[in-house]
């Protein structure tokens, strides 16, 4: 059976496991974030673009990871802490994971996959990459770290039509 988002379950940041099948029929932006990175202020538009289309069946899901210049040094609780307090996160910041190497996460692994990056490398190469999903649960398109929020929001309103 092909993978889609909904078929994996995630940690959330208070260690529960959180099926994506709850996010069903939506459309997800998935981002690896980080707290000292230079793309951190990236939060502000993310959370703009999760409140201007939360009502018509999107999300974003956060995903904090250390593996880029160990950039995500906090703990669950101060990552969630750090995201409320500067940027006033809404969305869902799940755990800290690893999206690239010998434990990554399945969710990564298949996300790497399905998108390939520049040249067709599966590797993520720095915080902030984003994978747009459709409702039907396939990826759609990875966007680059430096490609701001709003530049996606077309693409987002498509995958919503």
């Amino acid at each position: 059976m092909e993978k889609t988002l909904q078929s994996f379950s995630v940690q959330g940041a208070d260690g529960s496991q959180v099926s994506l099948g709850k996010y069903k029929d939506q459309a997800v932006l998935i981002v690896n974030v980080a707290s000292k990175c230079g793309f951190t202020p990236q939060y502000k538009g993310l959370e703009e673009l999760y409140e201007k289309f939360k009502d018509q069946g999107f999300t974003v899901l956060g995903f904090p990871c250390n593996q880029f210049g160990a950039q995500e040094p906090g703990n669950n609780a101060e990552i969630q802490e750090f995201c409320q307090l500067n940027y006033g996160v809404k969305f869902p910041v799940m755990a800290k994971v690893d999206v690239n190497g010998d434990n990554a996460d399945p969710l990564y692994q298949w996300l790497k996959e399905s998108a390939p990056g520049l040249l067709g490398t599966e590797m993520i190469k720095w915080n902030f990459t984003k994978f747009l999903v459709g409702r039907n649960g396939k990826v759609l398109k990875r966007y680059a770290p430096q490609e701001e929020p709003k530049n996606i929001a077309d693409d987002i309103q498509k995958a919503l039509a």
